[in-house]
This record gives C-alpha cells, sequence and structure tokens, in this order.
C-alpha cells in the first residue's frame, strides 16, 4: 500500500479553524473508508506552540461528536509544508502567506472553497470565530463542516 498523503490546512493561530477544519476532515475521510489514503494536521501563521483550541472551537466540535481538547496548535513550518501533498487555507491571506514563505509549495496550496468548487469557489473565505460567542463558533463550525465534506468527496 501506498504512504498516505498528508493534507494540512492552515490559518492564524491554529486554535480555531484549522482545528475545527482538521477534525472535521479527518473524521469524514473516515466515514468514507480513506483514512489510509491521507493524514490530517493543522499549522498557524502565527501560531505560539502550544496554545489549546479555544473554548468556542473545542464547545463548536463537542456538538458535532469530535474532540479538540487535546489540540495543541502548531506553527507553520517549512518541514509541514515540505511533506504536504495538499494544503488548504482558511483565506486568501493564509495562502498568500504559505506561498510568500515557501513559494516551492505554490503549486500545492488552495483556499477551501478553490478546492471545493462549487457552491464555495475562489473568493469563499472562513471568518475567523476568535472572541466571538458560541453561537459564531458553531455558524463557522457548520460552514467547515458543509466544504469539508465537498473536499472528502473530491479525494
Amino acid at each position: 500500500m501506498a504512504e498516505p498523503r498528508p493534507i494540512l490546512l492552515v490559518c492564524t493561530g491554529n486554535t480555531c479553524r484549522s482545528p475545527m477544519a482538521e477534525a472535521l476532515l479527518r473524521e469524514a475521510l473516515h466515514r468514507r473508508g480513506l483514512s489510509e489514503h491521507f493524514t490530517v494536521a493543522s499549522a498557524g501563521t502565527a501560531a505560539i506552540p502550544g496554545a489549546a483550541a479555544t473554548d468556542g472551537a473545542i464547545e463548536a466540535m463537542d456538538a458535532l461528536g469530535l474532540s479538540l481538547t487535546d489540540h495543541r496548535s502548531s506553527p507553520l513550518t517549512y518541514d509541514a509544508v515540505n511533506a504536504a501533498w495538499l494544503i488548504l487555507t482558511m483565506t486568501r491571506d493564509h495562502k498568500l502567506a504559505v506561498i510568500n514563505r515557501y513559494p516551492e509549495a505554490a503549486d500545492r496550496v488552495y483556499t477551501l472553497g478553490e478546492f471545493a468548487g462549487e457552491p464555495f469557489g475562489r473568493d469563499w473565505e472562513v471568518a475567523d470565530p476568535f472572541g466571538g460567542s458560541a453561537k459564531v463558533y458553531a455558524a463557522t463550525a457548520a460552514e467547515l463542516e458543509r466544504v469539508v465534506q465537498h473536499i472528502a468527496d473530491y479525494l
């Protein structure tokens, strides 16, 4: 069997959006029997190493039956980018940040919306819920779940 293809999800602090997307994508791939073909990780363009997921992200994922209690943030590194088969970012600014730091990865970096295609598309972005209410985090989780399902179907 071939080595699993690493997918890296990127946001800013790696405490909200990318950990939620990581958990959701991992679960979506598992439900489709694709866990052995892909690994999923996340990182942040400005992450403080070892920070826990925000309470809002933990609660939003708990409501979906997924846990972020063990998540610890990771900064975006050369090794993580170099190892990734696919890099998916929450926004166009994250995509540009990855490409500016690691131009050799440009052909593997997409926003979630770009990679998922319609009904999302190139201009669709995931707003940062940081500091928002539980309702804001739940809405972000629901958005991520919808886009992740399209991506898992494509993969």
